[in-house]
């Protein structure tokens, strides 16, 4: 199914572009799989997250996720169905945890700087796929995550509603996982890609 649905749209992107290389037919292949596959994979958790009365939870966790992670990056895996796993445990699991625990507001604040430092630390993340090879694009992305962070952690204590104050710290725990090395090496990917490169500025 797959297969067939990106040759359908190969063929029509062909037909409107019929000049182009085989290299630029290459990259559209590979963007519009990246596509399909996150949107199956959002369609497989969503359902899931529905049938277990947790779709607004899941909603927020992922909508905060996605802010942290816009900036800080982090590990894909090399196979969609390792994705898949991962995305179903990060965003059916954490979802119930967030919906039916409350964090006194002491431990969000003994959470408050480790949390933020541990983003600092191993923030922006990058992927061989997409190294971060100007070093004034990973202070910038550092930067951001650190800001984005200290955001959530203040909005976490500052809220009263506790699934959303939950949310957003799980958000940044899972962010956490995600661009540490040893979840890179879990996933059998390398780590700081921008070495290779010799672009520095």
């Amino acid at each position: 199914m797959k297969e067939s649905i990106l040759n359908n749209c190969l063929r029509m992107v062909n037909e409107y572009n019929p000049n182009m290389s085989q290299k630029q037919k290459d990259k559209i292949k590979y963007g519009l799989e990246g596509l399909y596959l996150t949107i199956t994979k959002l369609v497989i958790i969503t359902i899931v997250a529905i049938c277990l009365g947790i779709f607004k939870e899941y909603i927020m966790l992922i909508l905060a996720f996605n802010g942290i992670r816009l900036f800080s990056f982090g590990v894909h895996a090399k196979k969609s169905s390792h994705c898949l796993i991962s995305s179903l445990i990060f965003f059916i699991t954490f979802p119930i945890i967030c919906k039916n625990i409350v964090i006194p507001t002491i431990y969000k604040k003994i959470l408050f700087l480790p949390l933020i430092i541990i983003i600092g630390i191993f923030s922006p993340a990058d992927t061989q796929k997409r190294p971060l090879k100007r070093k004034s694009r990973r202070i910038i992305y550092k930067i951001l995550s650190i800001i984005v962070a200290t955001l959530y952690m203040s909005l976490s204590i500052i809220i009263k509603d506790n699934t959303i104050s939950n949310c957003l710290i799980f958000a940044l725990i899972i962010q956490i996982i995600i661009i540490l090395p040893i979840t890179y090496k879990l996933f059998g990917v390398t780590y700081n890609n921008y070495k290779n490169y010799e672009v520095k500025c």
